[in-house]
């Protein structure tokens, strides 16, 4: 398929020497029968192995292969981070380098793209992988991930996804935040669609996945759920808070005068009475909080220049709002 869109391909490399000359050959075949511009960039996260000499060595015989190398192993989410940030193409496609990602979907994804859509997110319906230690924290991580996000996907996982890069040029990545790219692409009001995609066995090397990484994805979606809906707004998350204590005080007040003047029982030393000063007081912390994090967010807007909504695209405007 011929198409006036550049493609970058962005695969983080760590200790895969032995499928990094099978995957250049497969991405090399499916890339130039695309028909249209292409580079790869592959982020060496500190391999310990002989990746860097084999990808030095492929970036020699093709300027448009990209190499950048970390001088230590700083996780995936960086190393796609940084990928994103070096790659040139309009649309820019990141994958696993442990060849179970196939590029014989790339045209399919781009197809897709074609159809309006700003993220086509690959779906490993047909998962190759060991059901307990994979599969099943893999299906509890998405339902978590969906409901928290309102974004329902069934493979948050999947490495193997089209983005175009105005949806990828705002977001930095932290932690274990590149799953969730999607969500802070359809935040921004970029259209998505999932698609099937392949998905085959590991044949060289050992996941660098474990199950420990699940709870990490699990503090990571408490961030991402506060950056989606009250990066802006932060009073809004605590006051809800403040309220609902606020409402406890009033309702223990409540319960505490009733028996004052029902059953004449004390109303100063009724338990019910400290729990509504405890109740107050915590309200009144929450808030203070509430306002200091909406402080903070103005200066962090303000001082880097940011605007809190982004914009898709302008007509008549001698500069961009």
């Amino acid at each position: 398929m011929g198409s006036g869109a550049s493609v970058s391909v962005v695969i983080p490399v760590y200790n895969e020497e032995e499928s990094l000359p099978h995957l250049h050959a497969r991405l090399m075949e499916e890339l130039s029968a695309l028909g249209c511009p292409f580079e790869i960039v592959y982020v060496d996260d500190g391999s310990r192995d002989n990746s860097l000499d084999l990808l030095r060595q492929l970036s020699r015989e093709d300027e448009r292969v990209k190499v950048i190398s970390f001088r230590r192993n700083f996780g995936q989410t960086a190393a796609m981070d940084a990928g994103f940030r070096a790659a040139s193409g309009d649309i820019i496609i990141p994958m696993d380098a442990d060849l179970q990602n196939d590029p014989a979907d790339f045209g399919m994804l781009l197809s897709e793209m074609h159809q309006g859509f700003d993220v086509v997110k690959g779906w490993r319906k047909d998962r190759q992988d060991a059901l307990v230690s994979r599969k099943i924290p893999s299906m509890v991580a998405n339902a978590l991930i969906s409901r928290m996000t309102g974004v329902h996907l069934h493979d948050y996982g999947c490495t193997l996804t089209a983005y175009r890069r105005e949806v990828l040029e705002p977001i930095r990545l932290y932690g274990e935040m590149h799953r969730f790219i999607p969500a802070y692409a359809v935040w921004a009001g970029g259209r998505l669609k999932e698609v099937p995609v392949r998905h085959h066995a590991r044949q060289y090397g050992k996941t660098k996945y474990n199950i420990s990484r699940t709870f990490r994805v699990v503090l990571d979606l408490m961030t991402v759920r506060f950056l989606l809906g009250y990066s802006t707004k932060p009073l809004y998350l605590f006051g809800k808070f403040a309220l609902w204590l606020l409402l406890a005080a009033f309702l223990s007040v409540a319960w505490s005068v009733t028996k004052k003047v029902v059953w004449s029982l004390p109303f100063f030393t009724d338990p019910f009475f400290y729990f509504a000063c405890f109740c107050s007081l915590a309200a009144l912390q929450i808030l203070l909080v509430g306002l200091v994090a909406e402080l903070n967010m103005r200066i962090y807007f303000e001082s880097q220049g940011k605007a809190p909504y982004v914009v898709r695209e302008t007509h008549n405007l001698s500069r961009a709002p």
